[in-house]
């Protein structure tokens, strides 16, 4: 007699009120449906206003009813659902995240609404908003730079600190330089742009360029901080994986009343000579035991960059745990 093996099959509906809400949850050509489809290997059909769903895993199929309220939440509070929003989100639901609690936490209102896209970035966030001194560590794209001068321009429009300060090392800031025309300044401007690129997107050139000009926002080299005290200022530090020891000890006790300090860095792009140590790498162990200080350590989770991003952060963590000495001759 011939064994016969039944296979169960578990489904849902979903009931949305707003047939515009369903447009946009399915997105251009149903792209986000085949997104689900095809991320949780399962069947979603949509008649009306009804969206039903068909897995071989009633566990997938909660997932799946998670991963959709939670798109709608999004596109009900006003946000616009893009691909990279809903791949994002298929990730977070995966890990038991809610991308309706991140994408609803603004940073940044008026001209440009900003918000985090990820879980770490939301917490990184509110520890800004928290503590006196926050540390962000992790690698490219994970929006710790970006999401920094956001935070920035969100307290001086609530008149919560008077000015900006943006500064970066200018690793090559002696004879490497001296070929290049200008003053000191003219000569680090590469090394600051990334900074400039920032704060282009967020409050725009026309507005930069007024608040320069009053000293409200101010883009120097680390090498331009020694000897002041920056009081009712927010002051972020950029690529701090290329400080000294001395260096980073000097920046943060400019700290001044009133004022905030933002340190990011990637410890897997540190360009000091080898036989130097990184102050970004110490900082951790002297400061762990100082109030109002707090570290935010991102991952490939966090990149929001262009999805190939996430797969090189991978290949090169994968690349150093199998070559201890990586970058050595013979290897």
């Amino acid at each position: 007699m011939k064994k016969t093996t039944s296979i169960s099959i578990a489904s849902s509906v979903i009931v949305v009120d707003d047939s515009s809400t369903v447009v946009e949850l399915l997105g251009n050509n149903d792209q986000n449906l085949d997104l689900i489809e095809e991320a949780f290997d399962s069947t979603i059909l949509v008649r009306g206003n009804e969206i039903t769903i068909t897995a071989k895993q009633k566990s997938v199929v909660s997932e799946i009813s998670k991963l959709i309220e939670e798109l709608i939440k999004i596109i009900e509070s006003g946000n616009t659902l893009t691909r990279d929003d809903v791949s994002r989100s298929i990730d977070m639901v995966k890990r038991n995240e809610s991308p309706s609690e991140v994408s609803n936490h603004n940073v940044l209102k008026g001209r440009k609404s900003i918000h985090p896209k990820t879980e770490g970035q939301r917490k990184y966030v509110q520890a800004i908003a928290d503590n006196t001194i926050t540390f962000g560590i992790g690698p490219a794209g994970t929006g710790k730079s970006y999401l920094a001068v956001a935070s920035a321009v969100a307290q001086l429009q609530a008149k919560s600190v008077q000015r900006i300060i943006l500064t970066r090392p200018a690793v090559e800031a002696g004879e490497h330089l001296g070929f290049l025309p200008g003053d000191l300044l003219a000569k680090v401007d590469p090394y600051l742009r990334p900074l400039y690129d920032a704060i282009f997107d967020i409050v725009g050139t026309d507005s930069f360029a007024r608040f320069q000009e009053r000293g409200v926002i101010e883009v120097a080299p680390l090498a331009y901080m020694r000897g002041r005290t920056l009081n009712d200022s927010f002051v972020i530090l950029d690529e701090a994986q290329n400080t000294s020891p001395e260096q980073m000890k000097m920046f943060l006790t400019r700290l001044g009343a009133g004022s905030k300090m933002v340190v990011t860095g990637d410890l897997t792009q540190v360009d000091l000579p080898s036989q130097k140590v990184s102050g970004l790498r110490v900082v951790r162990e002297i400061l762990k035991n100082v109030d109002n200080i707090e570290f935010c350590d991102f991952d490939k989770n966090d990149v929001i960059r262009h999805r190939v991003v996430q797969e090189i952060v991978d290949a090169y963590d994968k690349w150093d745990k199998d070559h201890p000495n990586p970058y050595e001759k013979g290897n």
